[in-house]
This record gives C-alpha cells, structure tokens and sequence, in this order.
C-alpha cells in the first residue's frame, strides 16, 4: 500500500535580517533550493513534504541583531528497497524551499539519498555545504560572488556545479563523489588552480590550465591574481570534468 504525502507549508518572516545562516536536513528527501520570486518581508517560503507516519518537519527560527538562523530537519524516514547508490536515485519525498536573495547566506544542506538541486543565482552568498548520501547535486552560484567557500559532495551520484560571471576575491571549491561523474564549469579567462583526481574514471581538464604536477593544474596568472578560486575535484569510480563556459 502506497504511503501518503502530506505537505508542511513554510512561511518565516525576516524579522530584519540581514544575515542568514540556513541548515536544511531533508532525511532521505529529494531538496530543491533557489530564490524567492520577491524578498519583501519573508526569509523563506517552501513546501515541505513528509509521510503521514512521520512528524512535521521541525523548524526553528532565532533573529537578533539582523541575523537569523533557520533550522529545518525532516523526522527519519528511509527510502524503501536497495538501490547500488550510483544509480538513478529519488527520494521518498520532495522539499522545494525559496530563499531571500537579499540576504546574506550561508547554506548547510543535507538530504541522505535523494537528489540536491541548488540554484543560487542572483543571490548573496557566502558559504555552501551541499551533502547528499547517494543522490546527484546539480548547483548554480551567482555572478559577482566574493570569497566564496563551497563543499558539493555525495556518495555516489553526480556532482555539477557552474559557477556565476563576475567573481571578485579569493574562492575555494570542493566538489567530490564516491562513485559519480564530477562536472565543474568555470567562467571563461578566471584565475584558478585545479587539484583533480579520479580512481576509475577519465580526467578532463580545459587546455588553458597548464599541468604543473600530476594532479594539479594552474592558469599562468593565478600567482599574482587578485581575483581566483582554487579547486579540489574527485571521484572515486567517475569521470572528472573541469571545463570553461
């Protein structure tokens, strides 16, 4: 007998903020995250789905001095039946969540076998932490960023991140999978340094990086520019793409 979704509907109020750090645990869940349409007076909105046997999500909101904190966990649940976790995975529900773009965010989320889609153009960020059991992560980070610092990882889906136009100061990028193909796309003519490693799978670094040890690439103006990321890529069994738009 099917189980039923019901649907938690999130509203929190900005109550100020300025800043905000958000971690978002789906449990098995597949989460979707991107902007509000309009940042006028909420924090976040979403729909937030869970199986009649479970609790309500929790969330919880502290805001004092133009900060916030936003916590939402889903209450257990598993994906039924075995699944090798490089394979296609979906989780048993969804979690669509909207983000004031407007706000500062610093972003920690967590599903443990669904799939993470993350887009956050046009937004303000300073920190991701994208972690999925076995899903994919599919991420878009905005132009314009400064001194970003992400982690995109899973267990044994893919891994994509493209990264936004525009970025000022320094950025550190992680992006790892235990059995999936990794995929980072860069802007064209940014200064980088590229570790790269795979145990199975093909490597694939753009020819503008020049290898400099095994592993490591570098774009000649990386010493001495103001504006560059440095790059940590890795798969276990799937292929690793560095490439630029």
């Amino acid at each position: 007998m099917a189980k039923k979704v019901l649907t938690h509907n999130l509203s929190e109020p900005l109550q100020g903020a300025q800043a905000a750090t958000y971690d978002i645990r789906t449990g098995t869940g597949n989460l979707t995250i991107n902007r509000l349409a309009s940042s006028d007076g909420l924090l976040a909105s979403g729909e937030l789905e869970y199986l009649e046997k479970q609790n309500q999500p929790t969330c919880i909101v502290e805001a004092r001095s133009g900060k916030a904190a936003l916590t939402l966990k889903a209450d257990g649940g598993r994906q039924p039946g075995f699944r090798l976790p490089w394979a296609a995975c979906n989780g048993e529900t969804n979690w669509m969540i909207h983000l004031n773009p407007d706000v500062a965010t610093d972003l920690t989320a967590y599903t443990g076998g669904g799939n993470l889609q993350i887009n956050l153009a046009d937004m303000v960020i300073t920190r991701v932490l994208a972690d999925s059991g076995g899903g994919n992560l599919d991420m878009t980070l905005p132009d314009g960023a400064t001194d970003l610092n992400v982690t995109a990882r899973t267990g044994g889906g893919r891994v994509t991140i493209e990264l936004g136009n525009g970025m000022t100061g320094h950025h550190i990028l992680a992006a790892r999978s235990g059995a999936g193909n990794v995929v980072v796309r860069l802007p064209a003519g940014v200064a980088a340094l590229i570790h790269a490693s795979t145990g199975m799978g093909k490597l694939i670094v753009d020819s503008k990086f020049t290898q400099i040890d095994k592993g490591t690439y570098q774009s000649a103006d990386y010493q001495n520019a103001t504006d560059r990321i440095e790059i940590d890529a890795s798969s276990g069994a799937g292929s690793v793409s560095i490439l630029t738009k």
